[in-house]
Protein backbone atom coordinates (compact mmCIF):
# COMPACT_ATOMS: atom_id res chain seq x y z
CA UNK A 1 0.00 0.00 0.00
CA UNK A 2 1.22 3.41 -1.08
CA UNK A 3 1.48 6.12 2.04
CA UNK A 4 1.73 9.91 0.23
CA UNK A 5 2.89 13.00 2.05
CA UNK A 6 2.03 15.72 0.27
CA UNK A 7 4.12 19.48 1.07
CA UNK A 8 3.15 22.37 0.07
CA UNK A 9 5.23 25.74 0.18
CA UNK A 10 3.92 28.96 -0.72
CA UNK A 11 7.04 30.95 0.69
CA UNK A 12 8.09 34.56 0.09
CA UNK A 13 11.48 35.70 0.84
CA UNK A 14 12.55 39.07 0.96
CA UNK A 15 16.00 38.59 -0.88
CA UNK A 16 19.22 41.04 -1.02
CA UNK A 17 17.91 41.70 -4.55
CA UNK A 18 14.40 42.60 -3.11
CA UNK A 19 13.06 40.04 -4.83
CA UNK A 20 10.50 36.96 -3.71
CA UNK A 21 10.67 33.41 -4.05
CA UNK A 22 7.66 31.80 -4.15
CA UNK A 23 7.79 27.60 -4.52
CA UNK A 24 4.27 26.13 -5.44
CA UNK A 25 5.31 22.92 -6.39
CA UNK A 26 3.16 19.89 -5.12
CA UNK A 27 5.13 16.85 -3.65
CA UNK A 28 3.64 13.49 -4.22
CA UNK A 29 6.00 11.23 -2.64
CA UNK A 30 5.62 7.73 -0.99
CA UNK A 31 7.75 7.45 2.12
CA UNK A 32 10.62 5.39 2.77
CA UNK A 33 11.04 3.95 6.57
CA UNK A 34 14.62 4.09 7.56
CA UNK A 35 16.97 5.77 5.63
CA UNK A 36 19.88 4.06 7.46
CA UNK A 37 19.24 0.77 5.75
CA UNK A 38 18.65 2.52 2.16
CA UNK A 39 22.05 3.86 2.35
CA UNK A 40 23.41 0.76 3.28
CA UNK A 41 22.06 -0.83 0.36
CA UNK A 42 23.13 1.70 -1.74
CA UNK A 43 26.72 1.80 -0.85
CA UNK A 44 27.32 -1.78 -0.20
CA UNK A 45 26.16 -1.73 -3.59
CA UNK A 46 28.57 0.90 -4.74
CA UNK A 47 31.47 -1.18 -3.44
CA UNK A 48 30.07 -4.65 -4.46
CA UNK A 49 29.88 -3.47 -8.34
CA UNK A 50 33.15 -0.85 -8.66
CA UNK A 51 35.95 -1.87 -6.27
CA UNK A 52 39.48 -3.22 -7.74
CA UNK A 53 41.11 -5.31 -5.17
CA UNK A 54 44.16 -3.54 -6.71
CA UNK A 55 43.13 -0.81 -5.11
CA UNK A 56 40.64 1.77 -6.19
CA UNK A 57 37.03 1.78 -7.97
CA UNK A 58 36.51 0.74 -11.40
CA UNK A 59 35.00 2.37 -13.73
CA UNK A 60 31.85 0.50 -14.78
CA UNK A 61 29.65 -1.97 -12.92
CA UNK A 62 30.39 -4.50 -15.16
CA UNK A 63 34.32 -4.37 -13.71
CA UNK A 64 35.94 -2.45 -16.10
CA UNK A 65 38.42 0.11 -15.47
CA UNK A 66 38.81 1.51 -19.52
CA UNK A 67 38.49 5.08 -18.84
CA UNK A 68 39.95 5.00 -15.03
CA UNK A 69 39.96 8.34 -13.67
CA UNK A 70 41.42 9.82 -10.53
CA UNK A 71 38.36 12.77 -9.92
CA UNK A 72 35.39 9.96 -9.66
CA UNK A 73 37.83 7.93 -7.68
CA UNK A 74 37.77 10.61 -4.68
CA UNK A 75 34.15 10.67 -4.84
CA UNK A 76 33.36 7.02 -4.65
CA UNK A 77 35.41 7.03 -1.69
CA UNK A 78 33.43 9.67 -0.19
CA UNK A 79 30.89 7.55 -0.29
CA UNK A 80 32.72 5.13 1.80
CA UNK A 81 33.77 7.32 4.60
CA UNK A 82 30.21 8.79 4.73
CA UNK A 83 29.22 5.25 5.21
CA UNK A 84 31.98 4.55 8.09
CA UNK A 85 31.60 7.95 9.34
CA UNK A 86 27.33 7.17 9.60
CA UNK A 87 27.79 3.55 10.96
CA UNK A 88 30.76 3.51 12.82
CA UNK A 89 30.99 -0.25 10.85
CA UNK A 90 35.39 -0.67 10.48
CA UNK A 91 34.26 -2.84 7.39
CA UNK A 92 34.13 0.57 5.29
CA UNK A 93 37.69 1.37 6.85
CA UNK A 94 39.42 -1.37 5.73
CA UNK A 95 39.03 0.34 2.25
CA UNK A 96 41.05 3.50 3.47
CA UNK A 97 44.32 2.67 2.75
CA UNK A 98 43.81 0.13 0.08
CA UNK A 99 42.40 3.15 -1.94
CA UNK A 100 45.23 5.22 -0.56
CA UNK A 101 47.62 3.53 -1.85
CA UNK A 102 45.78 1.93 -4.76
CA UNK A 103 44.78 5.21 -6.65
CA UNK A 104 48.93 5.95 -6.46
CA UNK A 105 49.80 3.31 -8.84
CA UNK A 106 46.71 3.45 -10.90
CA UNK A 107 47.78 7.02 -11.45
CA UNK A 108 51.04 6.19 -12.32
CA UNK A 109 53.21 5.99 -8.68
CA UNK A 110 52.38 9.27 -8.40
CA UNK A 111 49.03 12.00 -6.51
CA UNK A 112 49.89 14.91 -8.92
CA UNK A 113 47.72 15.85 -12.14
CA UNK A 114 47.49 17.67 -14.93
CA UNK A 115 44.06 18.83 -13.76
CA UNK A 116 44.34 21.00 -11.05
CA UNK A 117 40.19 20.12 -10.12
CA UNK A 118 41.42 16.39 -10.21
CA UNK A 119 43.78 16.90 -7.05
CA UNK A 120 41.80 19.07 -5.33
CA UNK A 121 38.92 16.38 -5.08
CA UNK A 122 41.62 13.86 -4.28
CA UNK A 123 43.10 16.60 -1.33
CA UNK A 124 39.46 16.93 -0.26
CA UNK A 125 38.87 13.02 0.34
CA UNK A 126 41.91 12.71 2.14
CA UNK A 127 41.41 15.37 4.10
CA UNK A 128 38.25 13.56 5.21
CA UNK A 129 40.31 10.85 5.68
CA UNK A 130 42.58 12.32 8.00
CA UNK A 131 40.07 13.87 10.09
CA UNK A 132 38.34 10.24 10.48
CA UNK A 133 41.63 8.37 11.44
CA UNK A 134 44.71 10.54 12.27
CA UNK A 135 46.93 9.21 10.35
CA UNK A 136 49.77 11.78 9.11
CA UNK A 137 50.18 10.69 5.78
CA UNK A 138 46.78 11.30 4.81
CA UNK A 139 47.10 14.97 6.03
CA UNK A 140 50.68 15.08 4.22
CA UNK A 141 49.35 13.93 1.16
CA UNK A 142 46.54 16.66 1.56
CA UNK A 143 49.56 19.65 2.22
CA UNK A 144 51.77 18.04 -0.87
CA UNK A 145 48.86 18.61 -2.71
CA UNK A 146 47.97 21.85 -1.94
CA UNK A 147 51.14 23.24 -2.44
CA UNK A 148 50.72 22.12 -6.30
CA UNK A 149 47.22 23.48 -6.27
CA UNK A 150 48.26 26.73 -5.43
CA UNK A 151 50.60 27.14 -8.11
CA UNK A 152 47.63 27.45 -10.64
CA UNK A 153 46.47 30.64 -9.44
CA UNK A 154 47.96 33.05 -11.85
CA UNK A 155 46.75 36.78 -12.88
CA UNK A 156 47.94 36.94 -16.51
CA UNK A 157 44.99 35.76 -17.82
CA UNK A 158 41.24 37.10 -16.75
CA UNK A 159 42.89 38.42 -13.56
CA UNK A 160 43.89 35.42 -11.43
CA UNK A 161 42.16 32.27 -10.81
CA UNK A 162 43.62 28.73 -10.71
CA UNK A 163 43.55 27.52 -14.13
CA UNK A 164 41.63 24.30 -15.24
CA UNK A 165 44.55 22.08 -16.68
CA UNK A 166 48.59 22.57 -16.17
CA UNK A 167 49.41 23.53 -19.77
CA UNK A 168 46.70 25.79 -20.49
CA UNK A 169 46.70 28.63 -17.98
CA UNK A 170 44.30 31.21 -20.09
CA UNK A 171 41.32 28.81 -19.09
CA UNK A 172 39.86 29.47 -15.83
CA UNK A 173 37.28 26.96 -14.33
CA UNK A 174 34.52 26.67 -11.77
CA UNK A 175 35.46 23.30 -11.74
CA UNK A 176 39.49 24.12 -10.78
CA UNK A 177 38.46 27.09 -8.70
CA UNK A 178 35.03 26.13 -6.15
CA UNK A 179 36.69 23.01 -4.51
CA UNK A 180 40.15 25.00 -4.56
CA UNK A 181 38.97 27.28 -2.14
CA UNK A 182 36.38 24.84 -0.44
CA UNK A 183 39.97 23.15 0.06
CA UNK A 184 41.36 26.39 1.42
CA UNK A 185 38.48 26.77 4.02
CA UNK A 186 38.50 23.45 5.56
CA UNK A 187 42.77 23.62 5.85
CA UNK A 188 41.83 27.08 8.02
CA UNK A 189 39.24 24.86 9.96
CA UNK A 190 41.68 22.36 10.61
CA UNK A 191 44.59 24.19 11.50
CA UNK A 192 43.34 27.52 12.22
CA UNK A 193 46.46 29.02 9.97
CA UNK A 194 45.53 32.32 8.05
CA UNK A 195 47.17 31.40 4.86
CA UNK A 196 43.80 29.18 4.29
CA UNK A 197 41.99 31.09 5.33
CA UNK A 198 43.32 34.14 2.70
CA UNK A 199 43.42 32.02 0.09
CA UNK A 200 39.97 30.69 0.18
CA UNK A 201 38.64 34.52 0.65
CA UNK A 202 40.85 35.48 -2.26
CA UNK A 203 39.80 32.24 -4.81
CA UNK A 204 35.92 32.79 -3.97
CA UNK A 205 35.87 36.66 -4.35
CA UNK A 206 37.68 35.91 -7.92
CA UNK A 207 35.12 33.24 -8.40
CA UNK A 208 32.02 35.98 -7.73
CA UNK A 209 33.79 38.60 -9.55
CA UNK A 210 34.30 36.83 -12.28
CA UNK A 211 32.13 33.53 -12.96
CA UNK A 212 28.99 34.09 -10.81
CA UNK A 213 25.66 36.20 -11.12
CA UNK A 214 25.12 37.89 -8.39
CA UNK A 215 21.29 38.79 -9.07
CA UNK A 216 20.20 34.88 -10.20
CA UNK A 217 23.01 32.89 -7.86
CA UNK A 218 24.11 31.26 -10.67
CA UNK A 219 27.52 29.96 -10.89
CA UNK A 220 29.27 30.53 -14.42
CA UNK A 221 31.05 27.57 -15.81
CA UNK A 222 34.63 29.48 -17.35
CA UNK A 223 36.68 32.21 -18.91
CA UNK A 224 38.72 32.23 -21.55
CA UNK A 225 41.21 34.54 -20.65
CA UNK A 226 42.51 34.98 -24.19
CA UNK A 227 39.22 36.04 -25.24
CA UNK A 228 37.15 37.05 -21.97
CA UNK A 229 34.32 35.19 -23.15
CA UNK A 230 32.45 33.44 -20.56
CA UNK A 231 30.72 29.69 -20.86
CA UNK A 232 27.49 30.65 -19.29
CA UNK A 233 25.88 27.51 -18.36
CA UNK A 234 25.12 26.62 -15.13
CA UNK A 235 26.27 23.00 -13.81
CA UNK A 236 24.81 21.59 -10.22
CA UNK A 237 28.69 20.72 -9.89
CA UNK A 238 29.87 24.20 -10.14
CA UNK A 239 26.99 25.33 -7.88
CA UNK A 240 27.35 22.92 -5.12
CA UNK A 241 31.46 23.75 -4.80
CA UNK A 242 30.62 27.58 -5.02
CA UNK A 243 27.64 27.15 -2.14
CA UNK A 244 29.72 24.77 0.32
CA UNK A 245 32.36 27.34 0.14
CA UNK A 246 30.39 30.08 0.76
CA UNK A 247 28.51 28.20 4.07
CA UNK A 248 32.23 27.59 4.96
CA UNK A 249 33.27 30.97 5.03
CA UNK A 250 30.09 32.26 6.55
CA UNK A 251 30.82 29.34 9.72
CA UNK A 252 34.23 30.60 9.97
CA UNK A 253 33.49 34.83 9.81
CA UNK A 254 29.91 35.00 10.83
CA UNK A 255 29.49 37.50 7.71
CA UNK A 256 26.14 37.63 6.58
CA UNK A 257 26.87 38.07 3.27
CA UNK A 258 28.64 34.51 2.83
CA UNK A 259 24.98 33.66 4.23
CA UNK A 260 23.05 35.35 1.50
CA UNK A 261 25.39 34.16 -1.05
CA UNK A 262 24.71 30.29 -0.19
CA UNK A 263 20.96 30.96 -0.17
CA UNK A 264 20.90 32.50 -3.30
CA UNK A 265 23.19 30.05 -5.05
CA UNK A 266 20.87 26.99 -3.03
CA UNK A 267 17.86 28.45 -4.30
CA UNK A 268 18.29 28.99 -8.02
CA UNK A 269 20.30 25.77 -8.27
CA UNK A 270 16.85 23.99 -6.89
CA UNK A 271 14.40 26.14 -9.21
CA UNK A 272 16.32 26.02 -12.60
CA UNK A 273 18.93 22.91 -12.80
CA UNK A 274 16.08 21.01 -12.29
CA UNK A 275 13.09 19.15 -14.49
CA UNK A 276 10.70 21.23 -13.98
CA UNK A 277 7.72 18.71 -14.73
CA UNK A 278 9.27 16.48 -12.05
CA UNK A 279 11.27 19.29 -9.24
CA UNK A 280 14.20 16.54 -9.91
CA UNK A 281 17.98 17.74 -10.23
CA UNK A 282 17.69 17.21 -13.90
CA UNK A 283 20.06 14.76 -16.14
CA UNK A 284 23.15 16.50 -16.58
CA UNK A 285 24.41 13.24 -18.70
CA UNK A 286 27.17 10.46 -18.20
CA UNK A 287 30.19 10.62 -17.89
CA UNK A 288 31.64 13.35 -15.38
CA UNK A 289 28.45 15.28 -15.90
CA UNK A 290 26.44 11.83 -14.27
CA UNK A 291 29.19 13.05 -10.46
CA UNK A 292 27.59 16.59 -10.52
CA UNK A 293 24.34 16.40 -9.09
CA UNK A 294 25.85 14.53 -6.20
CA UNK A 295 28.18 16.99 -5.67
CA UNK A 296 25.39 19.33 -5.17
CA UNK A 297 23.81 17.65 -2.36
CA UNK A 298 26.98 17.15 -0.95
CA UNK A 299 27.46 20.96 -0.28
CA UNK A 300 23.61 21.28 -0.11
CA UNK A 301 24.02 19.56 3.13
CA UNK A 302 26.63 21.98 4.72
CA UNK A 303 23.63 24.74 4.47
CA UNK A 304 20.91 22.35 5.97
CA UNK A 305 23.13 22.24 9.06
CA UNK A 306 23.23 26.24 9.31
CA UNK A 307 20.88 27.03 11.98
CA UNK A 308 20.33 31.05 10.87
CA UNK A 309 18.91 29.33 7.40
CA UNK A 310 15.98 31.64 6.74
CA UNK A 311 12.91 29.25 7.70
CA UNK A 312 11.16 29.91 4.41
CA UNK A 313 14.42 28.90 2.32
CA UNK A 314 14.67 25.41 5.14
CA UNK A 315 11.07 24.65 4.50
CA UNK A 316 11.88 24.74 0.67
CA UNK A 317 15.38 22.99 0.96
CA UNK A 318 14.24 19.81 3.00
CA UNK A 319 11.47 18.91 1.21
CA UNK A 320 13.35 19.25 -2.26
CA UNK A 321 16.22 16.92 -0.95
CA UNK A 322 13.31 14.51 0.29
CA UNK A 323 11.55 14.52 -2.69
CA UNK A 324 14.69 13.63 -4.68
CA UNK A 325 16.29 11.69 -2.59
CA UNK A 326 12.60 9.76 -2.59
CA UNK A 327 12.62 8.92 -6.16
CA UNK A 328 15.88 8.46 -6.65
CA UNK A 329 15.21 5.14 -4.29
CA UNK A 330 12.04 4.36 -5.42
CA UNK A 331 11.88 5.00 -9.26
CA UNK A 332 15.78 5.01 -10.28
CA UNK A 333 17.34 2.20 -8.58
CA UNK A 334 18.09 -1.44 -10.64
CA UNK A 335 16.93 -3.68 -7.89
CA UNK A 336 19.09 -6.52 -9.30
CA UNK A 337 22.24 -4.38 -7.98
CA UNK A 338 20.59 -1.46 -6.49
CA UNK A 339 22.60 0.37 -8.91
CA UNK A 340 21.46 3.87 -11.05
CA UNK A 341 21.89 5.96 -13.77
CA UNK A 342 21.90 9.46 -14.37
CA UNK A 343 18.26 10.10 -14.90
CA UNK A 344 17.07 9.84 -10.71
CA UNK A 345 12.94 9.04 -12.06
CA UNK A 346 14.39 6.05 -14.52
CA UNK A 347 15.78 2.74 -13.95
CA UNK A 348 19.20 2.17 -14.90
CA UNK A 349 20.07 -0.10 -17.45
CA UNK A 350 22.87 -2.02 -18.69
CA UNK A 351 26.42 -1.31 -17.99
CA UNK A 352 26.47 1.54 -14.86
CA UNK A 353 28.95 4.05 -14.27
CA UNK A 354 31.00 4.85 -11.21
CA UNK A 355 30.27 8.33 -11.69
CA UNK A 356 26.16 8.14 -11.42
CA UNK A 357 26.38 5.52 -8.85
CA UNK A 358 28.77 7.41 -6.39
CA UNK A 359 26.57 10.22 -7.35
CA UNK A 360 22.86 8.56 -6.16
CA UNK A 361 25.06 7.35 -3.33
CA UNK A 362 26.33 11.17 -2.48
CA UNK A 363 22.35 11.63 -2.53
CA UNK A 364 20.99 8.65 -0.05
CA UNK A 365 23.64 9.33 2.07
CA UNK A 366 22.88 12.73 2.85
CA UNK A 367 19.47 12.28 3.15
CA UNK A 368 20.40 9.48 5.69
CA UNK A 369 22.74 12.03 7.99
CA UNK A 370 19.94 14.73 7.84
CA UNK A 371 17.60 12.32 9.16
CA UNK A 372 20.19 11.18 11.81
CA UNK A 373 21.02 14.23 13.30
Amino acid sequence: MKTYVWLFISAGLILSSCQKFEDEYVYETETVDNWSAVADTASDALIAAFWNEEGYFNYGSDNSDVGFQYWPNAHAMDVVIDAYERTGDHKYLAYFDPWYEGVFVKNGNTYLNPFYDDMQWNALTMLRMYETTDQEKYLNTVLFLWEDIIAGWEESFADGGISWVKNQPYSKNACSNGPASLLATRLYQLTREQVYLDWAIKIYEWQKNTLYNRSSGAVYDNINGNTGQINTVALTYNQGTFLGTAVNLYVITGESLYLNDAQKIANFTVSKCIDGATNLLRNEGLGDNALFKGIFVRYFLYLLDVQDLDQAYRNKFENFLTHNATELWLKGRNMQGNLFGPAWDQIALGNVQLTAQASACMTIEAKARFIKK
